[in-house]
């Protein structure tokens, strides 16, 4: 747990450091996903970050919370960046920051297998802080591409990759299909040139290829089209085709950049 908060508060600081120079006008600015500006991707951090502070604190009041909000309709991630765009810059970051500083300290103290509620299945107190370390760098991706800026990969992708070839029977149970029995061996070079793998080796099915290029595409942030990924195996042909990291609805995923106005993507 040591390491995954240290993790996280490095990520934390990466895209602190892309929002603390915006002028109020910059917060404005359109990002990848359609209709949300930079402002929508700090809140809807915040937001989360609260929630899994409580998830952890008040399993038993976020639970409650979650049945209300299901009995009286879903709350998506449109309704919540819907809630805050009147919040005034200065004080989204300061939100942000607040419930950073919270969720981290929070967990920093947790047993890392303390089980906790959350939107999907309940989860680890590990993985409830992997996933906080993905959101952030794929959100903070979304405000690096509405800024025109490209971030340098760490080996903090470690994590988000992790969480993305784990997620692999999510991606199925989301799409109401049943999970391949078939494994598939990921090997994935990371920014420092080291191999990172999951999976049997000499598995029939494979996906190999740069640590950044898997991420963006399990974080649904690039379309496949645009990665350098190699993929053998129908099961690895499959996967990669609903690959999704995030809890949620189904992604769209995003179209190619060849297809986008300006580069643009389009799906959230």
């Amino acid at each position: 747990m040591d390491q995954l908060t240290h993790d996280l508060a490095g990520e934390t600081e990466a895209l602190r450091a892309l929002l603390v120079e915006l002028s109020a006008d910059d917060w404005e600015l359109a990002t990848p996903a359609r209709g949300w500006a930079i402002r929508d991707q700090v809140s809807h951090l915040a937001y989360f970050d609260d929630s899994a502070v409580r998830s952890a604190t008040d399993p038993d009041g976020f639970q409650e919370e979650l049945r209300r909000v299901l009995e009286t309709g879903e709350l998506s991630p449109d309704d919540i960046a819907a809630g805050y765009r009147d919040l005034p810059a200065d004080r989204l970051l300061d939100w942000f920051n607040g419930a950073r500083a919270r969720l981290i300290s929070t967990f920093a103290e947790l047993d890392p297998a303390l089980r906790v509620p959350w939107y999907g299945p309940p989860m680890s107190a590990a993985s409830s802080v992997t996933a906080r370390l993905m959101e952030t760098w794929a959100h903070g991706q979304d405000v690096a591409d509405a800024l025109g800026v490209t971030r340098a990969p760490t080996d903090r992708l470690r994590h988000v990759a992790h969480i993305g070839v784990r997620a692999l029977p999510f991606s199925y149970l989301l799409r109401g299909r049943e999970a391949p029995a078939a494994p598939v061996r990921v090997e994935l070079t990371a920014p420092g040139g080291e191999l990172w793998s999951w999976g049997p080796d000499g598995a029939a099915d494979l996906v190999r290829g740069p640590a950044l290029d898997f991420c963006l595409l399990v974080t649904q942030r690039r379309h496949r089209d645009d990665l350098a990924l190699e993929v053998a195996g129908p099961v690895a042909e499959e996967w990669l085709s609903i690959a999704q990291a995030f809890a949620g609805k189904p992604g769209t995923g995003r179209a190619p950049l060849s297809e986008s106005p300006g580069g643009m993507t389009s799906a959230r």
